[in-house]
């Protein structure tokens, strides 16, 4: 089991981790470091176990924050995939194209040849 030398908050600490687990290690300390650093600046006389606690209760609001962002995301997704589905699944809807009975298609046509007829007339007369 390797030991592996973690700073926080400027001060120095010997943890050991399973084989293999030393890069997570290494980013969960940073991430606590970044959070103690903050700390220890803004007050000084800070004890290793109120450093290591605040810090602590800071990553775990930010992880909280970040949880509750995940299961909005995860609601999303879920209502957003529901809804494909049921367009992938629904009826396709029927289009409806209206036709012209052969009665009125007969009546223009009878219109058309009188005005024809009326034009040729027309054309005879003015010449």
């Amino acid at each position: 089991m390797p030991d592996v030398n973690i700073t926080i908050g400027s001060r120095n600490f010997d943890v050991a981790c399973q084989e293999g687990e030393e890069h997570f290690l290494l980013t969960a300390a940073k991430m606590l470091d970044n959070e103690a650093s903050v700390l220890v600046s803004q007050m000084s006389n800070l004890t290793e176990s109120r450093m290591l606690l605040m810090a602590g209760l800071m990553l775990a609001d930010k992880t909280a924050g970040m949880e509750d962002k995940v299961k909005l995301a995860e609601k999303k997704v879920a209502d957003l995939e529901a809804q494909l589905y049921a367009l992938q699944n629904a009826a396709p809807q029927k289009v409806e194209v209206p036709v012209i009975p052969d009665a009125v298609t007969d009546t223009l046509a009878e219109i058309a040849a009188r005005a024809e007829a009326v034009a040729a007339e027309i054309e005879e007369r003015a010449s």
